[in-house]
């Protein structure tokens, strides 16, 4: 009966979700080949949260063939095997920059905002972030990818930056703020524009930052 299955599945996420807060890594690991994907996702999360999260897992969940795990996949990189803001291994980093490339939006947005949270990226990730950032049909992926063009913080990728902060409102505001990192004379003009923006919110943000 479908309501006995969904109880099924609420009760297995749950039990992997437990594993991780009480220690049991062979449980957590169990539902990693879980029929359902959130369950495999709280699986996934549960084992990093232990700490015992190999790159092998975290590399085969971002090859899943579902975008739940994909996303959680993206999501638990930002602190596997060190913190936000450190280095993460070369292999992992590579998986997760595939990413941008994702046949499912949503998987592109987190891929892009997980890239900006352990720099450094190499060149060809940047190159992939400034595509999606200037090309991209979704707005949420190109404010994703403008975002963590900034926090990523290098020269290649400040002319995407600029060339947002003529995109839509939303995406206007993060490449402003996105402009933190950088200074000269053409990211001056960029602030200056902003501060004159019709959305009070561009405004602000460009304020914020001008000398």
């Amino acid at each position: 009966m479908p309501g006995r299955q969904l109880d099924d599945t609420v009760a297995r996420r749950r039990d992997a979700a437990l594993a991780g807060h009480t220690g049991d890594e062979n449980t957590a690991r169990s539902f990693l080949s879980d029929d359902d994907a959130n369950v495999r996702a709280t699986a996934l999360g549960a084992l990093n949260r232990l700490g015992a999260l190999t790159e092998d897992e975290l590399i085969r969940a971002t090859a899943d063939a579902d975008p739940i795990m994909r996303r959680r996949a993206c999501t638990e990189s930002t602190s596997w095997n060190g913190s936000v803001g450190e280095p993460i291994t070369p292999d992992a980093a590579a998986a997760i920059a595939a990413l941008l490339s994702d046949s499912d939006d949503s998987v592109v947005e987190i891929a892009a905002w997980a890239c900006g949270e352990r720099p450094p990226a190499t060149s060809a990730t940047i190159e992939r972030l400034c595509e999606i950032a200037t090309r991209h049909d979704d707005a949420l992926c190109r404010e994703s990818a403008v975002a963590a063009l900034g926090a990523l913080g290098d020269p290649a990728g400040l002319a995407a930056i600029l060339a947002a902060t003529e995109d839509k409102a939303t995406v206007r505001r993060r490449a402003v703020i996105a402009l933190a990192p950088f200074d000269g004379p053409e990211v001056d003009a960029a602030l200056e524009r902003a501060t004159n923006d019709r959305d009070w919110q561009v405004r602000q943000a460009a304020e914020d930052l001008s000398p």
